[in-house]
C-alpha cells in the first residue's frame, strides 16, 4: 500500500474524529448549561459508582462466608470423623472450631453490612434515576436526544480511535510527523485528492509528471502551491 493512500485513509478517521468530537462537545456545552440536569446526572453517576463498589463488597463478603463455612465443616469432618483420638488434638480442633465460627459470626455481619449498604445504594439509585428521568421529561425531548446522541457518539469516537490506531501502525513515524504537522498547519488537511488535473484543496493545476508522482506507491507529491500531500486513487 502506498504512502499517500494510507495518509489518505487515515485523514478520512480523522476528519470523523473531529466531526464527532465538534459535535460531543457542542452537545456537552449544551448540557452543561443546565445546573439542574448536570447535577443530576453527576448523582446518577456518583450512586452508581458507589452501588457497582457495594456490590462487588457485598460478593467478596459472600465468598468470604462461603469460604469460612467450608473450613468449619472440614475440621468438624476432622474432628468427629474418627479418624483422631489423640485429646489434645482433638481439644485442638474444637478451639479451631470455636475460633473459626467466631470468624464466621464477624464476616456474617460484614456481609450483612454490605448487603444494607448495596440494597440503600440501589435505592437511591433508583430514586436518582427517577428524578433524572423526571428533569429530562421537563426539558421535553430535546435533552432526551441530545443524551442518546451523546452516548452513541462516545460509542462512535471509541470505534474511529481503534481504526485510526489500526491505520497509524501503516505509516512511517517521520511521515505521520509530517502529515500531524501539515494537519496543525492546513486546518485538518494534510492531503489533497487530484482531481481534473488540480488539487482539490487549493485549485492550483499540476503537472503530469507531479500527477505520476502522486500515483508513486514509495514517494510523497506535494502540492507546489499549498503544499499538501497529493493523492492520486
Amino acid at each position: 500500500m502506498s504512502a499517500s493512500l494510507s495518509l489518505h485513509r487515515l485523514q478520512q478517521v480523522d476528519r470523523q474524529i473531529d466531526q464527532v468530537q465538534t459535535r460531543l462537545a457542542a452537545i456537552h456545552k449544551t448540557l452543561e448549561n443546565d445546573a439542574e440536569l448536570r447535577d443530576a446526572l453527576s448523582l446518577v453517576d456518583a450512586t452508581k459508582a458507589e452501588y457497582q463498589t457495594a456490590e462487588h463488597k457485598l460478593k467478596q463478603s459472600e465468598v468470604d462466608v462461603q469460604a469460612q463455612q467450608i473450613k468449619i465443616q472440614q475440621t468438624d469432618a476432622s474432628l468427629y470423623g474418627g479418624s483422631v483420638h489423640n485429646p489434645k488434638e482433638l481439644q485442638d480442633l474444637q478451639n479451631d472450631i470455636a475460633s473459626l465460627k467466631r470468624h464466621l459470626s464477624t464476616l456474617e455481619e460484614r456481609e450483612l453490612d454490605a448487603m444494607q449498604r448495596a440494597e440503600t445504594l440501589e435505592t437511591a439509585l433508583k430514586q436518582a434515576a427517577t428524578d433524572l428521568e423526571l428533569i429530562q421529561a421537563k426539558r421535553g425531548n430535546e435533552h432526551r436526544k441530545l443524551i442518546d446522541e451523546q452516548a452513541a457518539l462516545s460509542k462512535d469516537l471509541e470505534r474511529l480511535s481503534s481504526e485510526r490506531q489500526a491505520t497509524v501502525s501503516a505509516v512511517e513515524g517521520q511521515i505521520l510527523k509530517m502529515y500531524d504537522s501539515l494537519r496543525q498547519q492546513k486546518r485538518g488537511i494534510a492531503v489533497a485528492e487530484v482531481s481534473d488535473n488540480s488539487c482539490m484543496a487549493c485549485g492550483t493545476s499540476l503537472t503530469a509528471s507531479l500527477q505520476q508522482n502522486a500515483r508513486s506507491i514509495s514517494n510523497l507529491a506535494h502540492c507546489p502551491s499549498c503544499g499538501r500531500i497529493l493523492y492520486a486513487g
